[in-house]
């Protein structure tokens, strides 16, 4: 949205700091996205950037910012301004040289050094008026440097919308940026991109769509899906655990390949506490339909909800071994600062000020909850026990090895795993002797 802007994505890339600093000289602004776990260390680039060029405006997006403006602009007097929720239109503004005092959605400190709130901005709804993501991935990254394990390499991920449906307690995005309605561009819109897309990068694999949910409408899921079939691409999206199976026969024979699944654990009781809205049932039937149609399930679990007990763990350990995904993520619950899992953590005292980056200094995710009948180290140890007890299964290993030998694509990917996973269990294992009891 902003002539002669760079895009920098320094760690995929291979790039220093010093790389970084470069572009402080020869700009006249830059905005970083932070997180709860990653603002100390982006304010220390942002610290490095101003010390190369004093006159450089520096600017923060997020969710952190988006939900604690104030104390993010008073913590780091480094930073410029912040732009809140939806960040699009405000940096451009910013970028504009409009007066800071009439931009919509920003805080920032005046000529006194006051800090100033300006009124919200209202979320955009004609999501057709965004320009395409995909030509400034062309100008400014190398893709093949993105790897996920689930996703063909090399993938492109690409939104068709904002905003999600549903109202877990845990996630991010809908109740901090996106919001609860989920607003999305047009069919045309999104397989016109889709189409250059294929054509500016002829290498790509496999199209992501990281949408909340892109499931949510499906009408238009499907209208895509068949626009994508005459495409001839293959393509995953995330998915809610309840999608019918004529729908999924649809997605399947116009290139759907994955579906990347939340279902966060196998309790009942754990998806009422957490406002989930699937039920078990449904699931199960779900993945049952996926499995026949030989559509890829990415399930994802999380340990630490609300509710969660030595009991629940197990049980959710079973659950996904029994409907077998064919691959996993399990992470720990994060109560991140907007949340409503936030609020119940700090009501109930579940969340410790020691743990409440997220992180510890290594960068290493850490089990922040805690509940009276079960441990931070309970917690954060169950997560490899899930890992294991999923994968290291007989019928599990022999798949695997199975995808390997017929699929020379399959053997690079899963090796690479096994080097990632191999590099995680190392990690944690550090990060266990410093953990909380």
């Amino acid at each position: 949205m902003v002539e002669n802007s760079t895009l920098i994505d320094a760690p995929p890339h291979k790039q220093s700091l010093a790389d970084v600093l470069v572009h402080a000289r020869k700009n006249d602004m830059a905005v970083l996205h932070t997180s709860v776990p990653s603002f100390k260390s982006d304010v220390k680039v942002a610290e490095a950037l101003k010390a190369e060029n004093p006159n450089l405006k520096i600017g923060m997006i997020g969710a952190k910012v988006a939900v604690d403006a104030d104390k993010s602009l008073r913590d780091a007097p480094v930073i410029d301004f912040v732009a809140r929720n939806e960040f699009d239109f405000t940096i451009k503004e910013v970028a504009d040289d409009h007066d800071w005092a009439s931009i919509k959605g920003m805080s920032y400190r005046n000529a006194e050094g006051v800090i100033v709130h300006n009124e919200d901005r209202a979320l955009l709804h004609d999501m057709d008026s965004l320009p395409w993501v995909t030509p400034i991935y062309k100008r400014d990254l190398t893709m093949e440097n993105y790897f996920i394990g689930y996703l063909k390499h090399p993938y492109i991920s690409v939104y068709s919308g904002r905003g999600c449906k549903s109202h877990c307690t845990f996630c991010l995005w809908p109740q901090t940026v996106g919001g609860h309605l989920y607003r999305t561009r047009s069919v045309e819109n999104v397989v016109e991109e889709i189409a250059w897309a294929a054509k500016a990068f002829p290498q790509t694999k496999e199209f992501f769509f990281d949408d909340d949910t892109f499931t949510d409408d499906l009408p238009r899921a499907e209208a895509i899906a068949k626009g994508l079939g005459k495409l001839g691409v293959t393509w995953s999206c995330n998915a809610k655990a309840n999608v019918p199976r004529k729908s999924l026969e649809v997605f399947k024979a116009n290139g759907l390949r994955l579906l990347l699944v939340g279902y966060e654990s196998g309790n009942q009781q754990i998806l009422y506490n957490i406002k989930k809205g699937m039920r078990i049932e449904v699931a199960e039937r779900f993945t049952k339909d996926c499995h026949e149609l030989g559509i890829v399930i990415h399930g994802t679990f999380i340990m630490g909800l609300p509710g969660e007990t030595e009991e629940t763990i197990r049980e959710t350990i079973d659950w996904a071994r029994k409907i077998n995904p064919h691959t996993i993520q399990v992470s720990l619950a994060a109560p991140y600062p907007g949340t409503f899992l936030y609020k119940q953590a700090i009501e109930n005292g579940w969340l410790d000020a020691e743990n409440a980056e997220l992180v510890d200094d290594n960068g290493i995710q850490i089990a922040p909850l805690h509940y009276p009948h079960l441990s931070h180290q309970r917690i954060f140890e169950n997560v490899e026990t899930f890992y294991k007890a999923f994968y290291f299964r007989p019928k599990k290993i022999a798949s695997i090895v199975g995808e390997m030998i017929t699929s020379p694509d399959m053997m690079k990917r899963r090796l690479r795993e096994g080097v990632e996973f191999r590099d995680f269990l190392k990690d944690r294992k550090v990060a266990a002797q410093s953990a909380p009891a």
